[in-house]
């Protein structure tokens, strides 16, 4: 890792306080930023996403399914965390911590809202960081690259209902259409275009050209990663300095899921004869979120204003050190594991 990446938590920092600086000095950019809409999607905030996106879905390549049955376990492990439990787990302890425990200390109006961006942010499985907590761990390449490809292809059918199970048991009305728009623009359309994308390379320059491309364009994902975090939060930057005490308490149930699902996925690991190289992943892809779509649902379904956006980019906030946590936990706990 360069110098840029290696500091990424003291860039994300930097821009939250920045973001919320520039909101509250020049509120007036930031509202034109803010009303530039379409059905709902602010256009700046999706162009930002795309640029995130597609540098890091250019890595993946989607024949890599076929290796899938060399790490079976692994693969059933990831997927039983990621699909039948953190969704359903964090609706559990949003609606303990935020609907019940902290609802005191919360305005009234914006707890249904906080608990659905507690359930965006978990019910889409990482598909783009887990390459860099994989490749910090020392995790296995294909089986990270498998469950990657697998993980989009799922989340494809299964974001959308799941999201409005969950959030229609918790009395929420939700707008399928704008819903299917959001895995639409920001999974298949980005995936498709990556994948046409990586075929040209590979097909005119082969590796080296892709290997080229990529460092070429690695930055502009990491800087359209930082810009949107200055953007959100200069959105949110009012509401931010108002209630301090609000994200405090939003990011309790987000750390407790994180800390959960990675010691679940990594113990089950070792209870089904994981290979190390395989579990530390599996634990990494079980707890990570896929930030980028549940920021971009939240903002289509309640709005850039909403506690909705404001609970999943609470989960921005704490996704880079709370990940890089973990990989410092599996990492120190190898002897133990492969014991």
């Amino acid at each position: 890792m360069g110098l840029f990446e290696r500091y990424l938590s003291l860039w994300v920092a930097l821009c939250i306080v920045a973001g919320i600086a520039l909101g509250h000095l020049l509120p007036g950019p930031f509202r034109a930023i803010a009303t530039a809409e379409v059905a709902r999607v602010n256009l700046p905030v999706a162009v930002l996403i795309w640029l995130m996106i597609v540098p890091m879905l250019l890595k993946i390549d989607l024949g890599a399914l076929a290796q899938v049955k060399e790490h079976w376990r692994g693969i059933g492990v990831t997927l039983f965390i990621n699909w039948a439990v953190k969704p359903f787990s964090m609706a559990l302890l949003g609606t303990l911590f935020v609907g019940h425990l902290f609802a005191p200390l919360l305005p009234q109006d914006q707890v249904p809202s906080y608990i659905a961006g507690l359930i965006l942010l978990a019910a889409a499985p990482c598909t783009a960081m887990v390459f860099v907590w994989s490749n910090l761990c020392e995790g296995e390449p294909h089986y990270t690259l498998s469950q990657v490809a697998l993980n989009d292809l799922i989340m494809v059918f299964a974001f959308a209902p799941i999201v409005g199970l969950l959030l229609g048991v918790a009395s929420i009305a939700v707008p399928w259409g704008t819903l299917l728009l959001s895995v639409l623009l920001y999974i298949v359309i980005p995936v498709l275009a990556a994948q046409l994308l990586r075929r040209s390379l590979l097909a005119t320059g082969g590796e080296p050209a892709l290997k080229r491309v990529l460092g070429r364009i690695q930055p502009v994902s990491l800087l359209a990663l930082l810009t949107t975090l200055v953007l959100l939060f200069g959105f949110q930057g009012d509401q931010i300095l108002a209630q301090p005490m609000v994200i405090l308490l939003l990011a309790v149930p987000i750390l407790i899921q994180v800390y959960f699902n990675a010691g679940l996925a990594y113990w089950l690991s070792r209870r089904f004869g994981v290979a190390w190289c395989v579990a530390a992943p599996a634990a990494l892809i079980g707890a990570s979120n896929f930030f980028e779509l549940a920021v971009a649902a939240a903002i289509s379904l309640f709005g850039l204003g909403s506690g909705a956006a404001l609970a999943t980019v609470v989960g921005v906030l704490v996704e880079v050190p709370v990940m890089l946590s973990v990989v410092k936990i599996v990492k120190a706990t190898k002897p133990w594991y492969e014991g």
